[in-house]
């Protein structure tokens, strides 16, 4: 035998040897992966021959479907505000409140309340009345008030030109008013040299700018003249129609231009003289006097709530216009004056006077809020008027507040506020502590309020300088 024949045979090496010593196993991964490329096979022949097949029975044209459009940018996430003001705004010394804080420069909603609806912002309407003065009448325009030569021997004419601050004395409310004797005395020198020797025993008193009839609006309470805020509204008067010059709540009297002449004849020397009502017929002016201009009387009203210069101003700014000067055309005359400064839907407002005494003035919260905004942000009349504003804390009718809860907001705001029998009122903007500007506007409304609102309200804009950008609407 050979050597071959007689030895036992040798098992194969490397892949084989793998092979023949797992049969089993090497069988079912091939058996694995010719299933899995079959399979991958199968779906994409399907899909051509489907597609070629289709196109070809419906005769239709080979479909190509576009990726979808992917937006430029991601937007950008929404802040989430957590600062609440919602218990500020919800205390018992508010029967109802409507209300809105924006942002000043975006007019941004952050906190609303009846926003939207119209309701009575009381004294805020001297800050529109103010705008308005400004705008039609413009900053530098002084009131005149004037004597006239009479038609008849021995009669002069005391023309009224619708300036309430004609004092009686250096020491009026009114800063740096026009005074009467100035004008008494230009008359009578000028007098004199046109008819020497010729007594004067006659003075008309001309208050016909406007109608002296329309006086008083009935919606107005009587107490508010006999407590000394608010006078009948005359184109003829001296100090405000005040019993006490000097003082700003004084009580006011029943005759304003019987009272303006009186004083005026006390002034020339001229105690036998008798007194008529009518319009100057003469044109020879003896004497003129006149107010601060438009632009202080602005000022003045603003920080003392004046609401006799409030409705003087109003009445004007309605002459200027082309009206007819009564109390019913100033629901035309403010809100286009506004709209000439600029402010938008400024015919949502409903003026029906220049200080805000009837519950008939309707203004939304929200327009009252882009109004401040305006003012804060903007020019003209409107930014003109804000900066008159009293400053919470500091400055006319709001120097004694946001004191105790509200301190924080002292000196940050810069605000007008509104009060009546049936509610209290702030609009301004604040100036927050992360240093946002804040627009606001709160009416609160009810029978009966008190004085706790007023409060009430300083802390509810306190809340807001607190909560700045943060603030919530929840």
């Amino acid at each position: 035998m050979s050597e071959s024949a007689n030895s036992e045979p040798k098992a194969p090496g490397g892949i084989g040897a793998f092979i023949a010593n797992h049969p089993t196993a090497i069988a079912a991964v091939v058996a694995a992966l010719v299933f899995v490329l079959l399979a991958v096979g199968a779906v994409f022949a399907g899909i051509a021959v489907g597609s070629n097949s289709s196109s070809a029975e419906n005769g239709a044209e080979e479909v190509t479907v576009d990726s979808r459009s992917q937006p430029d940018a991601n937007p950008a996430a929404a802040a989430i505000r957590t600062c609440s003001v919602q218990g500020l705004a919800s205390v018992a010394a508010f029967p109802s409140l409507v209300g809105v804080v924006t942002d000043a420069a975006t007019g941004d909603v952050l906190w609303g309340r009846s926003e939207a609806t119209a309701a009575s912002p009381a004294h805020i309407v001297t800050a529109l009345t103010g705008a308005a003065a400004l705008q039609a009448l413009g900053p530098d325009t002084r009131i005149s008030t004037k004597v006239i030569d009479g038609s008849t021997p021995g009669t002069i004419v005391l023309v009224g030109g619708g300036d309430p601050t004609l004092a009686t004395t250096n020491a009026s409310f009114y800063r740096d008013a026009p005074q009467l004797s100035d004008l008494a005395s230009q008359a009578m020198t000028r007098y004199e040299e046109l008819h020497p020797g010729e007594p004067i025993t006659q003075i008309v008193l001309d208050s016909t700018l406007w109608n002296t009839s329309d006086a008083w609006d009935p919606n107005w309470p009587e107490r508010e003249r006999t407590g000394g805020y608010h006078s009948y509204v005359t184109a003829l008067m001296i100090n405000g129609d005040r019993a006490d010059p000097t003082a700003a709540i004084s009580p006011r009297g029943t005759n304003p231009v019987k009272s303006a002449g009186e004083a005026f004849a006390q002034a020339a020397g001229l105690p036998a003289v008798s007194f008529t009502t009518g319009a100057a017929v003469g044109t020879t002016v003896l004497a003129e006097v006149k107010s601060q201009p438009v632009s202080i009387l602005v000022e003045q009203m603003l920080l003392s709530g004046d609401d006799s210069l409030a409705e003087s101003l109003a009445r004007l700014v309605s002459l200027k216009l082309g009206l007819n000067g009564s109390a019913a055309s100033l629901t035309q005359a403010i809100p286009s004056a506004l709209a000439d400064a600029g402010l938008t839907d400024a015919g949502t407002i409903t003026t029906t006077d220049g200080s805000g005494l009837s519950p008939q003035n309707q203004a939304p919260p929200k327009i009252i809020a882009d109004f401040m905004s305006q003012g804060a942000t903007g020019s003209g009349a409107i930014a003109a008027t804000f900066a008159m504003l009293p400053v919470a804390g500091e400055s006319g009718d709001l120097y004694n507040r946001f004191e105790g809860d509200a301190a924080a907001a002292s000196g940050q705001a810069k605000a007008k506020s509104g009060w009546t029998n049936q509610e209290h009122s702030l609009g301004g903007v604040v100036s927050a502590a992360d240093g946002t500007q804040l627009a606001f506007a709160f009416y609160s409304i009810g029978e009966g309020i008190s004085q706790d609102a007023r409060t009430a309200l300083d802390n509810l804009a306190a809340g807001v300088y607190e909560c700045g950008n943060n603030l919530s609407n929840y």
